[in-house]
């Protein structure tokens, strides 16, 4: 069998993603817990409970696995509601558990990325109307500047909202995430004061901080026809791009604000991103459905025969990363895989479905795609959102009854990646022989 290795430059980060509300646990003041005690809202009423047990002091043991894996960052969230738990006030001794944190990742030399914003929002934000007031970008600038202010000393890596996209979608169009509305008024109010939010934040990180890096993590959905000979389709997966995909990112890009074919001119967030951060997961192939009001007006379902995760959420198209890191590449500015990885609670996916999702990325890199890093969702199994405990996209597995961590092969597939900075033929030989012919032909 040929034997070779697909080598990454030197310096690129390989990390793991989380978010507070889904590791911290004990999150009691924002959004999703309000919503999870909504019957109805969360899959068989699961609650995050002490989700991962975080704010317990488990991160420690997990960032020790992380790094004893091999992985040289983490990116991490950070929760605006033990912050700014009153429009009033802020919560110092929440601060400095966060700082202590991040000195943590520093201590176990690796790079910490903050994201500022992952979809949970303080209770009193929401008794203002949540992020459909137009008064919110300020109120996220005054956290934005509290927050950076105190972790500038460890953190110079910064994402300002994860999946602005899947946010609006979510929670004011699909209806899943609180508040569930379905409203293109309130989506389009929503997306445009993120977009406001995201160019006052950009701008107070770099006065406080000059040489900080800053950006978004956009979720990159890919879509294509179903059927590609039909206009119908091939106009919807377009429109589907152009509003999903491409609406928030021109908008801080170059100060225009396109969505549902509304449109309005924001010229403060032209040039407000450092870097383009891209969550990729999967493609969706598009149907038009003229009656199918309640869904925009089309169907998404995944090629025949697809290769499936647990519960079909998840089909594995790795050169849809391809796709989505061309994309990306035509904004003209350093790029990282804020998040990719797959539900797979008993590990037959994960392991080939990460090393040809990252060997896209290395032929990216081959066509001189500035990619610096990537992170995988997720260190450990963690709360799904509207999903709740249905799903398992972690490395190490988890009990969330016991805390119990349980150490999954793929551990070892991405420890083998991050301690060589890149694929080797024997690992992949090791792991997930199937995919073996295709990565190193003979």
């Amino acid at each position: 069998m040929p034997q070779a290795t697909y080598h990454f430059p030197n310096g690129f980060l390989w990390g793991t993603a989380t978010s507070s509300h889904q590791v911290e646990g004990n999150n009691t003041n924002n959004n999703w817990a309000a919503w999870e005690a909504q019957e109805g809202r969360i899959k068989f009423g699961h609650k995050a409970g002490l989700a991962c047990d975080w704010w317990g002091g488990r991160w420690k043991e997990d960032f020790d696995r992380a790094a004893d894996t091999g992985q040289n960052a983490h990116r991490l969230s950070i929760e605006w509601s033990r912050i700014q738990p009153k429009p009033d006030s802020w919560n110092e001794e929440a601060l400095n558990y966060y700082r202590e944190m991040i000195r943590g990742l520093e201590q176990r030399n690796m790079t910490p990325m903050v994201t500022l914003h992952h979809f949970s929002d303080p209770l009193w934000l929401m008794d203002l109307g949540g992020w459909e007031n137009p008064d919110v970008p300020a109120l996220f600038d005054k956290f934005v500047a509290k927050v950076v202010e105190a972790l500038k000393e460890y953190v110079s890596l910064w994402v300002t909202i994860n999946e602005p996209n899947v946010y609006t979608y979510g929670g004011y169009l699909g209806g899943g995430f609180p508040p569930g509305k379905n409203d293109l008024k309130s989506a389009f109010a929503v997306l445009s004061n993120m977009v406001q939010a995201h160019a006052l934040a950009y701008r107070t990180i770099h006065r406080i901080q000059k040489h900080a890096r800053v950006g978004i993590a956009l979720n990159y959905r890919s879509f294509a026809p179903a059927r590609p000979a039909s206009p119908f389709d091939r106009w919807m997966a377009g429109f589907l791009h152009n509003n999903f995909n491409l609406s928030f990112i021109r908008a801080i890009s170059e100060g225009t604000f396109r969505f549902a074919l509304q449109k309005t001119s924001i010229p403060e967030a032209s040039k407000t991103q450092d870097f383009v951060g891209i969550n990729y997961y999967s493609r969706d192939l598009v149907a038009f459905k003229p009656l199918a009001f309640n869904s925009l007006f089309h169907k998404l379902s995944y090629p025949k025969n697809a290769d499936l995760s647990d519960t079909g959420f998840i089909a594995n198209i790795p050169e849809g990363m391809f796709e989505a890191l061309k994309w990306a590449n035509r904004f003209k500015l350093p790029i990282i895989v804020t998040e990719n990885g797959v539900e797979d609670a008993d590990d037959h996916l994960r392991p080939r479905y990460t090393i040809q999702h990252i060997h896209q990325m290395w032929r990216a890199i081959n066509f001189n795609y500035p990619i610096k890093g990537y992170f995988h969702w997720s260190l450990v199994d963690n709360f799904e959102w509207e999903r709740g405990w249905t799903q398992r996209f972690g490395l190490w597995g988890l009990d969330p009854e016991t805390q119990v961590r349980t150490r999954r092969p793929s551990v070892d597939v991405y420890a083998d990646i991050c301690q060589r900075n890149g694929i080797a033929s024997e690992m992949v030989e090791k792991y997930a022989p199937e995919v073996f012919a295709s990565l190193f032909p003979a």
